[in-house]
């Protein structure tokens, strides 16, 4: 069935939970893991269930991740697959920006109408999991719904989050609230012994949806309706039948810093609850890159992306990125390093070094704790981050502090023995 299904990846507003990484990229382009980016992961989760039908929509610095998506994701010509961008524009119907979720694709609809399709399947830009989509399809048409809402499991703590939901034996959903802060505790579900045992017994919307093609329609023209989740879904439950397809696997949404920090260092566990050495692989851009080279480093439940040249002294519970370089002496700990777009040549590197200027790439004897730091950035010898007291929240030029985490920001440069 998933050959009668077209996908639609939400790129997301301005992100601004996610900034300073988002001051210069959409959110869908943020790196994770070292070597991929955030639209990877519903992109691959796609492929692997058979969905090759798939547009992202953006509209905020939207040049990397147009990119990306034209430098991975190639398909036969005799295929009908493609993974295209749709960014927001002008037309006679519509001047304005998207306003929402549901208006991105309400903008967005005449582009579906060439393609032949049954099923609109709708998913977030900035989430961590992997889904086989099949079985929720399977699920969709078997139990004759109209609309699917993909949900998870979770605590009373996490609740106010959430949209929140309840159903009926049929696990059709029969009422809806958005994240409730108190009196949420008749809204508890039924939900597997597993889930039960855990405490997670309150059923919240992972902003996965699945459209029959004409309701889809009907429901986005001829009306204001701007958002799936506070307007299109709740204002369904009583004239459709709305169907709660319950998961159970890891799911995160990485939309803020805290929770992109955490779900990347996540990934260094000895059993991470994201599998990145899962039979399905997470596709991404295929780089020429050489083979990591490390000198009298010691490593402890750290990740290393291709093409890094490391002499550190410790790197622990990091993940290192693509073409890192990280100079003698150096320690490292709890940090996502994200690397660089590009290597330096021996010469460059020694017009820097002459000029009291640091290189791309982390020098010697630095010692950085707790840190994000992006893309191309110069960090010179003897620096320390993070390494004192608590820091206060704030953007102090070129890094900014978040809840103890400092993001250090792309292309920043950071001079020889700075303390932050």
């Amino acid at each position: 069935m998933t050959s009668k299904v077209i996908c639609i990846v939400l790129g997301g507003g301005q992100g601004s939970r996610l900034s300073p990484l988002t001051a210069t990229r959409s959110k869908p382009a943020v790196p994770i893991a070292g070597k991929y980016r955030l639209v990877d992961i519903p992109i691959s989760n796609c492929l692997h269930s058979g969905i090759h039908r798939i547009y992202v929509l953006t509209q905020f610095n939207s040049a990397s991740l147009n990119k990306h998506i034209k430098n991975t994701y190639h398909f036969s010509s005799f295929s009908e697959a493609f993974v295209d961008i749709l960014a927001a524009e002008q037309t006679p119907s519509s001047v304005a920006w998207f306003q929402g979720t549901a208006d991105a694709v309400r903008q967005s609809l005449h582009h579906l109408a060439v393609h032949e399709f049954e099923y609109v399947l709708i998913l977030s830009g900035d989430q961590l999991y992997q889904m086989d989509f099949e079985e929720m399809i399977n699920q969709h048409i078997e139990k004759n719904a109209e609309i699917s809402i993909a949900t998870i499991p979770v605590h009373a703590n996490d609740v106010p989050g959430f949209g929140i939901l309840k159903t009926d034996e049929q696990s059709m959903v029969t009422s809806f609230i958005e994240k409730p802060k108190t009196n949420f505790e008749s809204w508890a579900s039924e939900v597997s012994p597993q889930m039960q045992a855990e405490g997670r017994v309150y059923l919240a919307s992972m902003g996965i949806y699945i459209f029959n093609r004409k309701l889809l329609y009907d429901l986005l023209q001829g009306n204001e309706r701007t958002d799936f989740g506070k307007e299109i879904i709740p204002q369904s439950i009583t004239d459709h039948r709305v169907l709660s397809y319950q998961y159970e696997g890891y799911w995160t949404d990485i939309g803020t810093i805290p929770s992109f920090f955490e779900a990347n260092l996540g990934l260094t566990d000895d059993i991470p609850q994201f599998n990145l050495f899962d039979k399905n692989p997470i596709y991404t851009r295929a780089r020429m890159l050489p083979p990591s080279k490390m000198s009298g480093t010691h490593v402890d439940k750290v990740i290393i992306a291709d093409g890094c040249i490391i002499n550190a002294s410790h790197i622990t519970r990091s993940i290192i990125g693509i073409r890192t370089r990280i100079g003698f002496d150096s320690i490292i700990e709890n940090c996502y390093v994200m690397g660089s777009d590009y290597y330096q040549t021996l010469d460059q590197i020694q017009e820097s070094h002459l000029s009291q200027t640091p290189p791309v790439g982390i020098g010697d004897r630095c010692h950085i704790m707790n840190a994000i730091i992006d893309k191309n950035t110069s960090i010179g010898d003897d620096v320390q981050i993070n390494c004192g007291e608590k820091l206060e929240n704030g953007d102090y030029g070129p890094y900014v502090v978040q809840d103890g985490i400092v993001i250090v920001k792309k292309r920043a440069v950071i001079p020889n023995g700075t303390i932050i």
